[in-house]
């Protein structure tokens, strides 16, 4: 049975990323296709699929600072957006019902107002996904967004107390303490080493915080992210999140296929989520207006929304709670199971390219534009550098100083995690807080400068080719070396106009060969 479902998401997987969508709609489609066929899902996979989920919250709280949860786009846009969406879609479900649509004709004010607040969610495993799929898990718009989601996953644990009629244990408070635990939570990553102990550290950690938060009444996956977050300072904390990657990709393929395993489809509940789906685009629009009113630049405020777009996952949480206090009958249950599944079906294209539909509509989108933007947006001022480094990582900080120790240029680094910008200003290094794959970087520059050499180092390729576009329409002619970690990917970027590309393994294997065999000879 389990080979069965491993290999039928496998290949529903496979053709999801041969026709261009990510692999996530596939399992989806897969977990469809498994219930129609009349399987039912093995026992362990809703266990499997919960620690995904879990694991990939700790992994966000790796990143998560939280100051990016006081800024007020994040407190007070969640709170806005969530009390206005709740009520439109609860007037919306009540409309439909006067006009006598199954399962819309059964609702009532409070019931409606239930449906609307469970589908004013977004989700936080398909954002955090798409973000991270692009490489922009550590930018400020992906930040702004987790923050949001963070505050709605809040708002939601208040949901669940009040629909229970239980208060958190008197011990909540006690959670107040854990940022002193700081010091010995970073003292023990810092001494666990590599390899296994590391990964049984992170499983470790991700299923103390949860249970620590379940055992005082409170949401276990709020306890996921705040022991990430009480590691997020450390400078173990990148390594430790990619060491989880590939078990956390690999648990979630069982948090997708359980949304299509979930329950039987229905007619009335299949029109019921297919009404509600194009309301996909206003919801988003609305946490587009929220964030440009905040003085967000247009570009990010369109990517953190996009990434926004979509149902969510405590939506079926909620509908599960109305449904188990007699409020809603199961058929609704069944809708909002379907409606998460499709807007992840819908989103999974738009989040794959949002720039591209940011350049079709930026006319129209940047009406929403406030005329000051915030401190971080306005224009770059910088002196003539020789050379311009994009991805401040281990690579490019190395480029970075051996260009000023053993040439004496003039170097400017480019950087969008403001963790890593910070920790470079403080060592001293010229860095700009800046994502060179948005347009908008390059409008806030003064193009007349040209640089005698760019080096693009970032660790995610699809940035890489962005980069070097832009480079090659705003910086024409300036000298580009990138780097690459396959064959393939150099011809791309070869045909882009990058000049020299750096294959990371190949050199890294000649350079270890030659500095091995000069230490051999000189001894």
């Amino acid at each position: 049975m389990v080979a069965i479902f491993i290999t039928v998401a496998f290949i529903a997987g496979l053709i999801a990323k041969k026709i261009g969508l990510p692999p996530m709609v596939g399992f989806l489609v897969a977990g469809f296709a498994l219930r129609a066929a009349d399987f039912e899902a093995p026992e362990a996979l809703p266990t499997v699929a919960d620690f995904g989920v879990t694991l990939l919250l700790f992994t966000i709280g790796l990143k998560l600072k939280v100051r990016s949860l006081l800024r007020p786009e994040v407190w007070a846009g969640t709170t806005l957006h969530m009390a206005v969406t709740s009520v439109c879609f609860a007037a919306l479900a009540l409309a439909l019902g006067a006009c006598g649509l199954p399962l819309f004709d059964e609702l009532e004010f409070r019931t409606a107002l239930i449906i609307g607040f469970a589908l004013s969610f977004s989700s936080t495993v398909f954002a955090a996904k798409a973000f991270e799929d692009r490489a922009e898990l550590a930018t400020r718009h992906a930040a702004t967004a987790i923050g949001i989601l963070i505050m709605q996953d809040v708002i939601a644990v208040v949901f669940l107390t009040l629909s229970k009629g239980q208060t958190p244990s008197p011990w909540a408070l006690a959670l107040l303490l854990i940022p002193l635990l700081r010091p010995l939570a970073i003292g023990l990553l810092d001494r666990v080493g590599r390899g296994e102990l590391l990964l049984l550290f992170g499983f470790c950690m991700t299923f103390a915080g949860y249970v620590l938060f379940e055992q005082v009444g409170l949401k276990g996956d709020l306890g996921a992210i705040a022991i990430g977050m009480l590691l997020a300072s450390s400078p173990r904390a990148e390594e430790l999140a990619r060491n989880l990657f590939g078990f956390k990709d690999l648990f979630l393929v069982a948090f997708f296929l359980s949304i299509g395993l979930s329950e039987d489809l229905s007619p009335a509940a299949f029109l019921a989520a297919l009404i509600f789906l194009p309301f996909l685009v206003p919801k988003a629009l609305g946490f587009y207006a929220i964030l440009c009113g905040f003085r967000h630049r247009a570009r990010p405020a369109f990517f953190a929304s996009v990434g926004l777009a979509n149902f969510s996952e405590f939506g079926l949480i909620v509908g599960n709670v109305a449904v188990l206090s007699g409020w809603l009958s199961s058929d609704w249950l069944v809708a909002i199971a379907i409606l998460v599944a499709l807007s992840f079906v819908v989103a999974a294209p738009l989040n794959s390219a949002p720039s591209v539909l940011f350049d079709r509509f930026a006319k129209k989108l940047k009406a929403l534009e406030r005329a000051t933007p915030l401190p971080e947006d306005r224009p770059i001022v910088s002196t003539h550098p020789d050379v311009v480094i994009f991805g401040m990582g281990r690579i490019g900080t190395g480029a970075y100083d051996w260009l000023i120790e053993h040439r004496k240029l003039h170097v400017v680094g480019v950087d969008s995690d403001p963790t890593a910008h910070q920790e470079h200003v403080k060592a001293g290094r010229n860095i700009i807080f800046a994502d060179g794959t948005d347009p908008g970087f390059w409008e806030r520059l003064d193009l007349s400068v040209k640089p005698k050499m760019v080096i693009i180092a970032t660790r995610n390729f699809r940035a890489t080719v962005r980069i070097a576009s832009r480079l090659c329409s705003y910086q024409a002619g300036v000298p580009i070396t990138a780097l690459v970690k396959h064959p393939d990917e150099a011809e791309e970027l070869k045909k882009l106009g990058v000049h020299s590309v750096f294959d990371l393994y190949h050199e890294a294997g000649t350079a270890f060969a030659a500095e091995s065999w000069h230490e051999l000879e000189e001894a």
